[in-house]
């Protein structure tokens, strides 16, 4: 198995997550305002469940904001981790390419 990953793979999931978090949001404002005029236009249990929408349609627009965020920090995490990798990876080669005798291997063709 191969994983294999461009250097800006994560920092460009995480801007389009961003991205998306906001659209999100908006989409949730732009459907409690178009809701507004429904508002007194129910009876029963369709109001009931109206109101209930309405009432909590801060509480669903900060839980999944707070549920978007959270995937931003796991993003945001695994990008730290990989880079770290990445330049450690590089420090690993280049310390023991310099601890390495070159002019002791034969390379000849004896």
């Amino acid at each position: 198995m191969k994983f294999d990953m461009g250097a800006q793979v994560l920092t460009t999931l995480q801007s389009q997550s961003q991205g998306s978090s906001t659209d999100l949001g908006s989409l949730i404002r732009q459907l409690i305002a178009a809701a507004q005029p429904l508002e007194g236009k129910f009876n029963g249990q369709g109001r009931v469940a109206f109101d209930s929408f309405k009432s909590r349609s801060d509480e669903i627009t900060a839980a999944l904001n707070g549920s978007l965020a959270a995937i931003l920090g796991g993003q945001s995490g695994m990008d730290a981790a990989f880079g770290t990798g990445d330049t450690e990876q590089g420090e690993n080669a280049t310390s023991q390419m310099s601890a390495a005798n070159f002019d002791a291997a034969r390379f000849s063709g004896r």
